[in-house]
């Protein structure tokens, strides 16, 4: 298990990792079981699987950025609440590549000294060209 500091110093490595869009460095600190569910409630089990699922987002990845808001690491419990701010190019019907900001949490529980599960929430409201957007979701 990690302690308090590794873990703030794994997630540092892991977060300038996805800012350099590198995926392989990213898979590093994910356990081979992984549970991941995105903030549509898309879930992908397994690391293989999470990679082939995200290799088209990096090779496309419009030079997009996280920056941490906020990090709490329950040591003992082996899980922690990332808050971040993602800045990409959007791809909201009708807003195609704006400059986008998004903002959101991440719950991760560490198993082995590696995210086992992650959890990604996104707000309902996000900017877009400097405009405040909501996400509308579809109906059938």
């Amino acid at each position: 298990m990690l302690d308090r500091e590794e873990t703030i110093a794994a997630l540092s490595r892991w977060n300038d990792a996805w800012n350099d869009h590198d995926l392989d460095r990213v898979m590093e600190l994910l356990h081979d079981e992984v549970v991941f569910e995105n903030w549509t409630g898309g879930c992908v089990t397994g690391k293989e699987s999470l990679r082939k699922a995200w290799a088209p987002w990096f090779a496309n990845h419009g030079g997009f950025r996280f920056t941490t808001e906020d990090l709490f690491v329950d040591e003992k419990a082996g899980k922690v609440l990332f808050r971040w701010t993602l800045d990409w190019p959007s791809g909201e019907k009708g807003r195609e590549g704006e400059p986008e900001r998004r903002r959101g949490v991440d719950v991760m529980h560490f198993r082995d000294g590696r995210i086992a599960e992650k959890y990604t929430y996104s707000k309902t409201t996000l900017e877009i060209g400097g405009m405040r957007a909501k996400l509308v979701a579809e109906t059938r």
